[in-house]
């Protein structure tokens, strides 16, 4: 049984079971769910013009920059650290939980600087975002990634300033970590991390496939 799983029942057993332990109910996990379904039609559709439009106009695939792969890496270690973090706050921990959410923060950003390395050696290899049909939805695909963990790094950052801001009593340390707005908005910001981590794997693979297959 996963962790959700086990909260329910421990919340079903005190008889203190509401709103933010059902994954199908609150209306924060069906944005999120409706986002994560979105991105996932927005990515495939790129995807499937990709091909199409490479095999129509009989362009080779281009082979991905090194640097690519290795920020498969580092986009793992983010997800791991994001683990770390959930572990840190369901066991009451503010030392572990305040350095996870910092950690995440921190890989997030070489991710994003690593990526802008990988782009400059592309540019060295004369490739550009109008090279050719290949390049552009390259980059439009890797760029579009790019803005969603942007997008994620406001959220990682506010989780960490109002835990530094909070936990600095034991009062405030307890009423931080018991509270289930907290909880729910966590778990869904630790899938959110998991789903790009999953959907960089997927795109390098994709790019990867292509090029082996052309």
């Amino acid at each position: 049984m996963n962790d959700q799983g086990q909260e329910m029942n421990e919340e079903k057993a005190s008889g203190e079971f509401n709103e933010y332990q059902s994954f199908a109910f609150h209306p924060y996990n069906v944005m999120l769910a409706l986002l994560l379904f979105g991105i996932t039609a927005l990515f495939l559709a790129f995807s499937a013009a990709f091909v199409y439009t490479r095999v129509q106009s009989g362009q080779p695939a281009l082979r991905l920059p090194v640097i690519f792969f290795f920020n498969t890496l580092i986009l793992l270690g983010s997800s791991a650290a994001m683990l770390w973090a959930k572990r840190a706050y369901r066991a009451d921990d503010t030392r572990s939980y305040q350095q996870a959410l910092g950690v995440t923060i921190v890989l997030s950003l070489f991710f994003l600087g690593m990526q802008f390395w990988g782009w400059s050696q592309l540019f060295s290899r004369q490739i550009f975002i109008h090279t050719d049909n290949s390049a552009g939805y390259l980059y439009l695909i890797s760029g579009l990634h790019f803005a969603h963990v942007i997008a994620g790094l406001p959220f990682l950052i506010g989780f960490l300033n109002t835990a530094r801001k909070r936990m600095k009593e034991p009062v405030s340390v307890l009423v931080y970590f018991s509270d289930p707005d907290k909880r729910l908005k966590l778990r869904l910001l630790t899938i959110y991390w998991h789903f790009l981590d999953a959907l960089w794997i997927y795109l390098v693979l994709f790019f990867f496939l292509n090029y082996l297959i052309a």
